[in-house]
C-alpha cells in the first residue's frame, strides 16, 4: 500500500515503492527467518520492520541492517532463541512525500526437527519404516481406470513425442489429464528410487543415524532439496522405555547453501547477461527472481542446470534498460543476489551488431571444477555416514566412542557418542565454552560455518604455502561478559606449520582462561570467562617454510553499561520545569542505550521518587515541580546487557513565575490587496526562560476591538507573520505579545496604521537598452517592444507623431511590457513612435524613431559649367527619393584623363550642386553623381565629357590697349542651404564666393566665431568654403553665418541648423 502526503510532487521527486518486496517464509524451528527488501524514492526512504504482536528491539531475536552492495533491507529473524516468532511482518518505507507498506507473514514448524532431544536411536526401526513406507510408495495406481502398470512404465520412459502414440495404442483419450498424472508419477518414482538416500542425509544431520545392510546408498541429485514425508511410531527412547513419536516432514531445503554465489553482471543493449552459481548439495531446480518476481523459462529468460544439479544458470536474452535491477537466486531459505547493470549502447549509425553473452566480471572461476569438487565431498560424506551405519549394525553396538563429522550444506560440526547404554546423547564436539559462546553467536546469532569446519578454511597453492579460502573466521564473535569466547581455523599447508594466537596485537599462550589447541589440520583458540576489557582484534598466524598468512577476527564481549557522565547541565529552569542535559556512559557496553530510568528526590526530603523511563536520549524536562523547590535526580541507563550504576546530580531549583516584557512595535513589510507582512523582534526581556512563540492582535482604524491573527494553540515561532485575513481598502493597525513557560507577557505598542492594497509604483522603464533610431527595409516588419514597472497596472497608449497610431499598427500589452508591431512596413510609417505609461502615481514617455526607407534611385542627368577658371560646376537634378527621404545625400567623383581609377570629390552633400577646383588645361575629365541613404548606394548619374584643348599660339596685330581692372568686392554665388540633421549625425555645410582680391572668410554661430574652436572643420578651395560637424547635438543647434571680407568690400550669408530627436516631454505628477 502507497499513501501519498501531498496532491502534486515535486519534479524530480517521488514516493516510496518496493522494487523487490519480502516474502512469505515457512521454515522449521530453530533456523533462521530472513526478510529482504528493495525500495525505490526520492528522496531516499526510511525503512523500518514491525510484527503485529510484538515488537522487533531485542537483538538476540531480530536484527535488521541494509546491505549497501545490493541495495537490500534485511531484517533476520532467529527462532533459536524464541520458537513463537509466527507472526505477520510489516516492511514500511518513509520519505517526506509519502510511505509505503508491505506485508509479509512467518510460519514456524513446530516439533519437525529432533537433533535437539537426547535419543537414542533404533535404526532396524526406522529403516523398517523406511521399507514399508518405501513399499508402499512403489506401487503403481491406474490412471482413471483407463490404463495399468504397463502404460504407465511406457509413459514414464518414454520421450515427450512418443506421447501421443502411447496413449493411442493403449486407447487412451485425455491426453491432457494424463499429462499432468504423469507428471506426479515422475515426481513419485524419483521420491521412490532415491528415498534412503535422502533418509540418510537428512537423520544424520538432524542426530538420526539409520542404515539397512541390504539397502544400497543411491546418490541420485535428484532427490536432494526435496521434502520427503514419512512417519515413525516407537522411535524414541528414553533409557530402556519408548516415546512415540511422529516425524512428519524433513525439509532439506534448510540445508543448502551457494558454494559460489552470482556475481554483478554489466551488460550493453542488445546483449546477453549471464548469472552462474554452485550449490552444495544438488538440487534439480532452484527459484530465480528479477526486480521481486519470479522468473520463468522461455523467450527472455533462459534457466538451465548441468547435469550434477549443482550448477543452476540464468541467461538475460537481449537486455534492455527495463531489465537492470537485482537478481536473485532462491535455494530453500538461503538466496543471494547481485546488480545487472545495463550500459546504454553506443550510436552505431544503425548498424547491427552480433549480439554477445556477457559474464559477471572479476577474476573467472572454473564452475566446473568447483562443482566436481563440491560432488566429491557429497559423496565421501554419504559414505562416511553408510560406513559408519553398516558398522553399528554389524557389530550390534559401537564399542568406543565415534565421531562423524558432516561437512555438507551448512558444514555444523557434531558427533555422536555413546560411552554407556543410557547415554545416547547428541552433543557438540566443542566443549562447554563453545556452548556457552553459541546462544549469542556471530554477529548476534548462531552462524553456521562453511564446509570445511567453522573458521576460515586455507588452501594450499602451487609453492605449498599456506593460504586462507574463505573468510567466515573474520566475522566477530559476540558474547556476554563471563562467558567462554571459541575461535577455530581450519588450514592445510606442508608440515611443520608454526601457528600462533595474538590479541590486540599480543601474543596469546596458554594460562587459566586461555587454552590453546594445535592439530595438523586445524587450530582452536579457547578464551575463558571474557570481560568487558578483552574485546578486541583476534588474529592466528600461520607459517612454514614456503610462506605464512594470517587471519583475523574480532572478539566483542558484552557487558551493562557504565553509569551516565555527570554533571549534569541545566537547559532550562522556570515555574513551569526544570530541563537537564548529561552525557551518556563511557561504555555503553557495546549495546546501545535504549532508555534511562529516572529518580527524583525533593531537597529536604528522604524519599526517592520514581519517574520512570524514558528514551535514550541524555536530557530531559520535569514538569511535575513546584516553584522555586530545589530537586535532586538519580539516573541509570539501559542497555539489551542491563543497567548502569546510579549517577547523581547536584541541586537544580525550579524558577518562578516571571513573564516576558513587551516585544518592540511590528513593522510593515509589504501590504498587499490581500496580505500584510508583518516583522518584530524579540523582548529584551524574556522573563528567564526562552520564548515559546507571540501572540499576533489586529485592530481596524476606528474601532476599540482588538481581534487576535493566531489561535492560541498555534503560536507563532518566528519574528514575521502574514497576515491574510484583511478586507481590500480597509486600514489596519498590529501589536504583538510574547509567550514564555510562565505566561505570556506585555503587549508591545500598536504598529502605524497600513492600508489593505497594493503597493503604488510611478511607470517605470526597466531596459536601458531599447534603440531611439531604428531604420527599416520598406517590407520588413518593425517591432519595437518596451518593458516597464508599475503598480497598480497602468494605461498604455502609443503614437506615431503626436498622433495615436492607425489600425495597421498591431499594439500587444501584458504586466510589465508593451510591444509595438507593423507586419509589412511602408516608407509612410517613418516617424517618431512614443509610448505613454500611466498610472495613479504618474506618467512615463519614450520615443524611438523609425526610418522606413529602400535603396535610393538614381539622380538625374548631369550638366557642368565653368563660373569661376580651373573650375567646374557640376549641376544634377534631384534623386526622385529626395523628397520622401530628408536624410538622402549624394556623392561626386571624378576620373581624370591622365589617371585610371576614380577619385570621390565631395560626399554627404544635401544640395543639387558642387564645383571641383584644380581643373587643368588640356586634359579630360569625367564625374559621376550618387545618391546615398542609410539603406544603401544609388547607381551613378554619368556627366559628359569635360575637357579643353591648349590655343595655337599666333600673332595678332591689334591695336594697344589698357589692361582691365579684374578686382571686385566679395559676392556669394551658391548661398547657404537651411539644413536639419538628426541627433549624432554628421552635418556638411557648404557654399561658393568670389571677390578679388582673394577675400577672408570667417564661420560664426550664433554670432560667435568658429574659426578657433577645434570641433568644427572649415575649408576654403578656390572659393567653395566648406564646414563639417562631425556628431551633432543638441549645443549645434542655432543660426549660422559666414563672411567674407577683402580691401573692396564685405558679404555675408546665414542659415540655420536644426537637430532632429530633440524634443522637450512634460513629466506630470498626480
Amino acid at each position: 500500500m502507497i499513501t501519498q502526503y501531498v496532491m502534486n510532487l515535486p519534479e524530480g521527486k517521488s514516493t516510496p515503492d518496493f522494487i523487490s518486496k519480502p516474502t512469505p517464509l515457512t521454515i522449521d524451528e530453530g533456523k533462521l527467518a530472513v526478510f529482504k527488501a528493495v525500495v525505490k524514492g526520492d528522496p531516499k526512504p526510511e525503512v523500518s520492520w514491525k510484527r503485529a504482536k510484538g515488537n522487533i528491539l531485542e537483538k538476540q531475536k531480530f536484527l535488521s541492517k541494509y546491505d549497501e552492495s545490493t541495495g537490500e533491507y534485511i531484517l533476520e529473524v532467529s527462532n533459536s532463541v524464541i520458537p513463537h516468532v509466527t507472526d505477520t511482518y510489516k516492511c514500511h518505507a518513509v520519505n517526506e512525500y509519502g510511505k509505503a507498506v508491505w506485508t509479509t507473514t512467518l510460519t514456524v514448524n513446530e516439533g519437525k526437527i529432533f537433533i535437539q532431544h537426547t535419543l537414542k536411536h533404533d535404526c532396524d526401526h526406522l529403516f523398517f519404516i523406511v521399507h514399508v513406507r518405501q513399499s508402499l510408495l512403489l506401487k503403481v495406481e491406474r490412471a482413471d481406470g483407463e490404463s495399468d502398470e504397463k502404460f504407465w512404465d511406457a509413459m514414464l520412459d518414454a520421450d515427450r513425442k512418443d506421447y501421443e502414440r502411447i496413449c493411442s495404442e493403449f486407447g487412451v483419450t485425455d491426453l491432457h489429464s494424463i499429462l499432468k498424472k504423469l507428471e506426479e508419477k515422475k515426481k513419485e518414482r524419483a521420491q521412490n528410487n532415491f528415498i534412503l538416500s535422502v533418509t540418510l542425509l537428512c537423520t544424520l544431520q538432524d542426530g538420526v543415524i539409520p542404515y539397512d545392510e541390504d539397502e544400497k546408498l543411491k546418490n541420485d541429485p535428484r532427490s536432494i532439496g526435496r521434502t520427503k514425508h514419512f512417519s515413525t511410531n516407537g522411535l524414541m527412547q528414553n533409557g530402556t522405555g519408548l516415546y512415540e513419536g511422529d516425524v512428519d516432514e524433513i525439509n532439506l531445503l534448510s540445508n543448502v547453501d551457494f558454494v559460489i554465489k552470482i556475481q554483478e553482471t554489466k551488460a550493453k543493449e542488445r546483449e546477453d547477461a549471464l548469472f552462474e552459481c554452485v550449490l552444495t548439495h544438488p538440487l534439480p531446480k532452484i527459484t530465480w527472481m528479477g526486480k521481486g518476481s519470479n522468473l520463468e523459462d522461455g523467450e527472455k529468460y533462459s534457466i538451465t542446470v548441468s547435469d550434477h544439479k549443482l550448477i543452476h544458470r540464468l541467461l538475460i536474452r537481449d537486455c534492455q534498460q527495463l531489465d537492470k535491477g537485482i537478481y536473485s537466486a532462491v535455494a530453500g531459505i538461503t538466496t543471494c543476489s547481485a546488480w545487472l547493470v545495463v550500459e546504454a549502447e553506443s550510436n552505431l549509425a544503425g548498424k547491427k551488431i552480433a549480439r554477445k553473452t556477457t559474464l559477471a566480471g572479476g577474476a573467472r572461476i572454473d564452475l566446473e571444477k568447483v562443482a566436481k569438487e563440491q560432488q566429491i565431498k557429497y559423496r565421501q560424506e554419504m559414505e562416511k555416514i553408510l560406513a559408519s551405519v553398516k558398522a553399528k549394525h554389524d557389530g550390534g553396538q559401537l564399542k568406543e566412542k565415534m565421531t562423524l563429522t558432516t561437512g555438507g550444506g551448512d558444514g555444523k560440526n557434531s558427533e555422536i557418542t555413546e560411552p554407556d547404554k543410557n547415554a545416547g546423547d547428541i552433543k557438540d564436539k566443542s566443549d562447554t565454552a563453545k556452548a556457552s559462546a553459541q546462544p549469542v553467536g556471530r554477529k548476534g546469532k548462531t552462524k553456521r560455518k562453511n564446509s570445511k569446519g567453522d573458521g576460515t578454511v586455507s588452501k594450499l597453492d602451487n609453492s605449498g604455502c599456506v593460504t586462507k579460502a574463505d573468510v567466515d573466521f573474520t566475522e566477530p564473535v559476540i558474547i556476554k561478559v563471563g562467558h567462554n569466547a571459541v575461535f577455530k581455523l581450519h588450514f592445510v599447508g606442508f608440515k611443520p606449520i608454526k601457528i600462533k594466537w595474538y590479541r590486540e596485537g599480543e601474543e596469546l599462550h596458554d594460562d587459566t582462561n586461555t587454552k590453546i589447541e594445535k592439530c595438523e589440520s586445524h587450530s582452536r583458540l579457547l578464551l575463558s570467562r571474557c570481560q568487558r576489557k578483552d574485546t578486541g582484534e583476534i588474529k592466528i598466524k600461520l607459517k612454514n617454510e614456503h610462506g605464512f598468512t594470517e587471519a583475523v577476527s574480532q572478539l566483542i564481549v558484552l557487558d551493562k553499561p557504565t553509569s551516565p557522565l555527570g554533571p549534569a547541565e541545566v537547559t532550562e529552569s522556570s515555574a513551569a520545569g526544570i530541563e537537564f542535559k548529561w552525557r551518556p556512559p563511557k561504555d555503553d557496553g557495546g549495546s546501545p542505550v535504549i532508555n534511562y530510568i529516572m529518580e527524583r528526590q525533593q531537597v529536604g526530603r528522604n524519599t526517592w521518587k520514581k519517574i520512570g523511563e524514558i528514551p535514550g536520549v541524555p536530557c530531559y524536562r520535569d514538569t511535575d515541580v513546584d516553584r522555586g523547590r530545589k530537586y535532586c535526580y538519580r539516573i541509570r541507563a539501559v542497555t539489551a546487557e542491563g543497567t548502569s550504576e546510579v549517577m547523581e546530580t547536584d541541586e537544580m531549583q525550579a524558577g518562578t513565575l516571571a513573564f516576558p516584557g513587551p516585544p518592540a512595535p511590528p513593522k510593515v513589510v509589504s501590504a498587499f490587496d490581500d496580505c500584510i507582512n508583518l516583522s518584530w523582534a524579540a523582548p529584551s526581556n524574556t522573563g528567564g526562560s526562552r520564548i515559546l512563540g507571540y501572540i499576533l492582535e489586529k485592530r481596524k482604524k476606528g474601532s476599540n476591538l482588538w481581534t487576535v491573527v493566531n489561535a492560541m494553540d498555534e503560536l507563532i515561532k518566528e519574528k514575521k507573520y502574514a497576515v491574510k485575513d484583511v478586507v481590500e481598502g480597509m486600514e489596519y493597525e498590529f501589536r504583538v505579545t510574547a509567550i514564555n513557560l510562565s505566561g505570556p507577557g506585555e503587549s508591545s505598542n500598536p504598529s502605524e496604521f497600513v492600508f489593505a492594497r497594493d503597493p503604488k509604483m510611478r511607470p517605470k522603464f526597466t531596459n536601458n537598452k531599447m534603440k531611439t533610431f531604428i531604420v527599416v527595409r520598406a517590407g520588413n516588419s518593425v517591432r519595437i517592444t518596451v518593458n516597464f514597472e508599475a503598480s497598480p497596472r497602468p494605461d498604455i497608449m502609443w503614437l506615431k507623431d503626436n498622433i495615436p497610431v492607425t489600425k495597421r499598427v498591431t499594439i500587444s500589452n501584458s504586466d510589465g511590457s508593451s510591444q509595438l508591431l507593423i507586419p509589412s512596413s511602408e516608407r509612410s510609417d517613418s516617424g517618431i513612435y512614443s509610448i505613454l505609461v500611466k498610472n495613479l502615481v504618474g506618467q512615463e514617455t519614450f520615443s524611438t524613431e523609425v526610418r522606413v526607407t529602400d535603396d535610393p534611385k538614381p539622380p538625374g542627368p548631369v550638366q557642368l559649367e565653368e563660373n569661376v577658371p580651373e573650375t567646374v560646376t557640376v549641376i544634377w537634378e534631384p534623386s526622385p527619393d529626395e523628397k520622401r527621404d530628408d536624410r538622402l545625400h549624394y556623392t561626386v567623383s571624378k576620373l581624370d584623363s591622365t589617371k585610371r581609377t576614380w577619385s570621390t570629390v565631395a560626399d554627404r552633400l544635401f544640395n543639387n550642386k558642387f564645383t571641383v577646383c584644380n581643373i587643368m588645361h588640356g586634359r579630360e575629365y569625367h564625374f559621376r553623381v550618387y545618391a546615398k541613404n542609410d539603406m544603401g548606394i544609388s547607381a551613378p548619374s554619368e556627366s559628359p565629357t569635360w575637357g579643353m584643348e591648349k590655343k595655337k599660339c599666333f600673332v595678332i596685330n591689334a591695336p594697344t590697349r589698357r589692361d582691365c581692372d579684374l578686382r571686385c568686392a566679395p559676392s556669394f554665388i551658391v548661398p547657404l542651404k537651411l539644413h536639419s540633421a538628426p541627433k549624432g549625425y554628421e552635418c556638411h555645410m557648404s557654399c561658393a564666393v568670389k571677390g578679388n582680391p582673394t577675400p577672408r572668410i570667417t564661420w560664426y554661430r550664433n554670432h560667435v566665431s568658429l574659426n578657433t574652436n577645434t570641433n568644427y572643420y572649415t575649408s576654403n578651395t578656390c572659393g567653395v568654403c566648406s564646414m563639417l560637424i562631425l556628431r551633432v547635438g543638441p549645443k549645434d543647434m542655432g543660426e549660422y553665418t559666414i563672411t567674407a571680407e577683402n580691401s573692396l568690400g564685405r558679404a555675408e550669408c546665414s542659415t540655420v541648423l536644426s537637430v532632429q530627436g530633440e524634443r522637450k516631454h512634460s513629466h506630470t505628477d498626480i
